[in-house]
């Protein structure tokens, strides 16, 4: 389980900083998956650790976008 923390820690910042550089980029879990190429465990806690602290945010059509402001 350490060893999924470590890895969600080192992507949290390379994901942030990917959205951060492209404003109104929209992706499902499975592209988030495919794109940093990370195991579903991985995906699934880095996605729940970024809409936890609000950086991330689910529509309605399921794709994860930046919250605003």
């Amino acid at each position: 389980m350490a060893m999924l923390h470590h890895n969600v820690d080192d992507w949290l910042p390379i994901i942030r900083a990917e959205y951060m550089e492209f404003p109104g980029m929209q992706l499902t879990r499975a592209q988030v998956q495919r794109l940093w190429n990370l195991d579903e465990a991985t995906c699934s806690a880095v996605i729940e650790a970024l809409e936890a602290e609000r950086f991330l945010r689910r529509t309605e059509k399921d794709n994860y976008v930046r919250v605003s402001g």
